[in-house]
């Protein structure tokens, strides 16, 4: 089943309403306060849609920010039966401290095509490559620089990695140091580093490393239309972790998701700009009007674009 184009525009506009009501709050030192602000107006927006929505990943639960919990039904309650995953405010450090990147984000997808990922971290990898066995969750460091290097007929010291700047990547960030790939460090968002890699303009070869599992789902979701490489498996540090993740039907707590076990069938993604950062430019207010900037994607439709739109506060 299609998802209709029609629900491009309103999905668009639920972003960027949410990164609206973001904005004024960047730079107030109040990530709780932005967040909730994200939160409401998503939900607001989300509420309008003609259509029988379902929260399969929600946002906040590791920060015990305010929520649009998983399990919430949202929309009219007419039309088509849909998963969402959001991510009202990727970056609440970004809008909080007035730094670039800040991200409001949504994928979208039909009753029961979207991974209901838990609020717990992910080992990802994602590049610019459909072939298999290029890279791999389960290859070391080395072996997928090399291989990506011969796939890309480039030498390593000329690839590019994308990677969270966490001490828990500090052996990962030594080896590519060793083998002299070039870095890109991120203090946050890694929804952002994970679709760094759709375009050259980027410069990014390769995402890889430890982040939300949440924010993979929803990178997974654009990467898909893009017909990229990204694989997942979720890590568990508590038992109250793990008996959620089996409430939540993960039999298998060591599994390695393909993208296809991700999301499946059409899908659309949005990912509107708060701050400016490398994907989007941000919010811009001109009297009682506002500008945003908004990467799409729409699988069936073919649709991989940013869009840029001037509304009415």
């Amino acid at each position: 089943m299609l998802i209709d184009k029609k629900l491009q525009k309103s999905f668009i506009n639920v972003t960027s309403r949410a990164a609206l009501a973001a904005y004024f709050l960047v730079g107030k030192k109040d990530k709780i306060g932005a967040d909730k602000a994200a939160v409401d107006a998503m939900r607001n927006e989300l509420n309008k849609i003609e259509m029988n929505g379902k929260i399969v990943i929600g946002e906040g639960e590791l920060d015990e920010a305010p929520m649009l919990h998983i399990g919430e039904n949202i929309g009219t309650k007419n039309g088509p039966k849909l998963d969402i995953a959001v991510d009202p405010l990727e970056g609440t450090n970004f809008v909080a401290n007035n730094l670039p990147g800040a991200l409001s984000v949504i994928a979208v997808a039909n009753k029961s095509n979207l991974f209901g990922a838990p609020e717990t971290y992910m080992s990802k990898i994602s590049a610019n490559c459909s072939e298999p066995n290029v890279v791999d969750l389960d290859f070391s460091v080395k072996k997928n620089i090399y291989n990506l290097a011969e796939f890309k007929n480039q030498k390593p010291k000329n690839l590019t990695a994308c990677i969270l700047d966490r001490p828990r990547h500090k052996e990962i960030i030594n080896e590519l140091k060793r083998l002299e790939v070039k870095l890109k460090l991120i203090s946050d968002g890694d929804v952002s580093g994970a679709l760094m890699i759709v375009d050259k303009k980027y410069s990014v070869d390769l995402f890889l490393g430890i982040g939300g599992g949440p924010e993979g789902v929803l990178a997974a979701a654009a990467l898909d239309a893009y017909d990229c490489h990204f694989q997942g498996r979720l890590l568990f540090n508590t038992d109250k972790e793990k008996d959620r993740a089996k409430k939540m039907g993960i039999s298998d707590l060591k599994k390695k998701y393909e993208l296809n076990e991700i999301i499946s069938g059409d899908s659309i993604f949005c990912a509107t700009g708060i701050t400016t950062g490398d994907l989007v430019s941000g919010i811009k207010v001109n009297d009682n009007k506002f500008t945003s900037e908004t990467l799409i994607t729409h699988k069936s439709s073919g649709l991989k674009k940013i869009i840029k739109n001037e509304q009415i506060i």
